[in-house]
Order: C-alpha cells, then structure tokens, then sequence
C-alpha cells in the first residue's frame, strides 16, 4: 500500500510524532506525578520495530517525523535510530525530522544531531529562575538546559523553545523568556496546560489562557499576525520592535483541529489519531505478526479512520483530569 494517508474527513495526514519511551528525567507539575510507574522496558518497541514502522509512515506520505517521549534522548541507542532514520532525508522521502526535548541530554548529542540531518529541536524551558525550575521539574537542572540549548546552537541546530503558560509564574516571566529568545536567535512558543493524567496538581489554578497573555505582551510590544507555520499547531505572531516571532498553542481556549495533519504513535506502538482521545490502534501486533508491512498499513488505515473530527477540551472541565493517559505517554 503506497496511498496517501487521509481520515474520515479528508485531512491528510503528513506529520508523525512518534514517542520512543515514557520515560524522562523530569517530573514536570503540568505532565505527570512525582511517584511515577514508567513502562517495563520489554513493552517498548524495539529500535528496529521503531525504524520499520516510521518508514511505512513515510512510504505513505508522512514529510515530517518528530521523535518525543518522555524524553527522547534517555531512550538506550536513541541515536543510532536517528541516524538510521536520517536515510529519508538524504532520500528526499522526508522533508524534516526533528526532536522535542528538555535539553538535560544535547550538551551529550547536539553533534550528532546535527550530522544526522536534524535541523531543528524543540526545548522545554517554562522559566529562567533555577529555583523555579526546580520545583516545576521537581528535580531538573536549568543549567544542563541552558548547556544544552548553547551547545545546540553551537551544533547549527534551529532551537525552537517551547513554554507552558502557567498562572501565577508565566506573566511575571514573559519578558524574560522573550528577552532570552531574541538574545539567542530563538523563536519561542507558548502553550495552554491540557488536562492529561493525574498529576498531583490542581489544573484549574495552573491554566493561564494565551489571550490573556499575548495582551500582557501587546500592551509592550507591536504584536503582527505572522503566516509563519512548521505543520504544527502553533500560530505566529511577529514582535515587530525585536524582529522574534512568537507561537500561541491554545488547544483549550482556540481548537484548531479543523486543520490537522497529524497522529501520534507511542513506545509501545499504539497509534493516537488524536491527543484528546484514548482511541487508539494497535500498531504492535500487525508488526511482530509479519515482516511483510500489509497488515502493518492496514492496521494504519484503521486507526486513521477513527480519528475524530476533534478533541473535546474544556477550560471549564481542568478539576479532573479529561484522559487518564498522562502527557509524557505522546510526549504532548
């Protein structure tokens, strides 16, 4: 089957993000608990059944492969699956592959990254103060992040940072991080909080709708709709006084599922047509059943055409959690 991939509603589907384990050394207040039970490692997808099965995602039309987690880079001989993956960029069959990360680990492989074909990561930083940082990761070292975030740069790696919007942190932050974005040549983007998993804190006191803040940085800065776009859910807006680009990422207050173009499969090969469902396919049986790939893209075209019209968030409804799945399962 060489077929492009579309769901029921006629969307093609071109970017996959793919999860190469559940576990990280962060333990994020926004993402999951603090006591958390990962994955038995023998459920995980074998780096060769990783390979094989984002290779039948690009034979099918996939143009854009991000590997996430957890974090990815904790993942035993991550590295050696992204240089083998590199083969469809040098191919022209993928357009781009990238990584999401919390940075602890690219002082180690920004290098090799980079040798790999990966042009652009995304790193997690929600705020510049260590003592912060510390008690949002409940465990995190901003300096191994600041490390790698410079020895990424160093690389010649795009770096794209990624901020959840909290209350009571992100506000007194903002200008910080934009000054710290525009300082290093980075674009930033900032994200709504999403009711995925219990994980020990009461969401409604975290959100801080992105209305509410790109009003607190208008009322500074010249904000311009930008037609700037990655395939992703972020929309830009340029600061017109220091020439940096930030993205809103609003899947509670703005859907903006009416153009998705992606799914998300997990370590273990369960294949999400939507972050904001727990329908899921398994992905798994159809790979280890054969080593022909038909059953494999049949079991792809089932969960494509299960994939919903979108998801259901509500501000309203962050008390409890929408889905037991915690973020770090898709890696978001």
């Amino acid at each position: 089957m060489t077929c492009v991939l579309h769901d029921g509603f006629g969307r093609q589907v071109s970017y996959l993000r793919l999860s190469v384990t559940d576990r990280c050394d962060f333990r994020c207040v926004y993402c999951m608990q603090e006591d958390m039970q990962f994955l038995p490692r023998k459920d995980l997808l074998s780096l060769e059944e990783l390979d094989r099965l984002a290779s039948a995602f690009i034979a099918r039309g996939v143009r854009k492969l991000r590997l996430t987690g957890g974090e990815p880079l904790v993942r035993k001989g991550v590295m050696g699956l992204i240089g083998t993956l590199s083969r469809h960029l040098r191919s022209g069959a993928l357009d781009e592959m990238t990584v999401t990360t919390n940075g602890t680990q690219l002082a180690r492989h920004a290098a090799a990254l980079a040798d790999s074909g990966v042009r652009r990561v995304n790193v997690s930083l929600d705020t510049l103060d260590p003592v912060r940082s510390r008690v949002l990761t409940r465990r995190g070292d901003l300096g191994a992040v600041l490390a790698g975030i410079a020895a990424a740069k160093s690389a010649g790696l795009h770096v794209k940072l990624n901020a959840v919007a909290l209350r009571d942190s992100t506000e007194h932050e903002i200008f910080d991080l934009l000054a710290f974005a525009q300082q290093g040549g980075h674009d930033l983007s900032l994200i709504e909080t999403m009711p995925l998993g219990d994980t020990g804190e009461d969401r409604t006191a975290q959100y801080l709708p992105l209305d509410r803040l790109r009003a607190l940085i208008a009322a500074r800065f010249t904000l311009r709709a930008s037609p700037h776009r990655t395939g992703g859910p972020a929309r830009y807006w340029d600061v017109l006084e220091t020439g940096q680009r930030i993205g809103f990422i609003t899947p509670m207050s703005s859907h903006f599922c009416e153009t998705c173009n992606r799914v998300r499969v997990s370590c273990t090969g369960m294949l999400y047509p939507c972050l904001g469902h727990e329908a899921a396919t398994d992905l798994r049986a159809a790979l280890r059943g054969s080593e022909s790939d038909t059953a494999l893209h049949r079991a792809i075209d089932t969960g494509l055409a299960a994939k919903p019209r979108g998801h259901e968030f509500q501000a309203g409804r962050l008390g409890e959690p929408a889905l037991a799945r915690h973020m770090s399962v898709l890696g978001g």
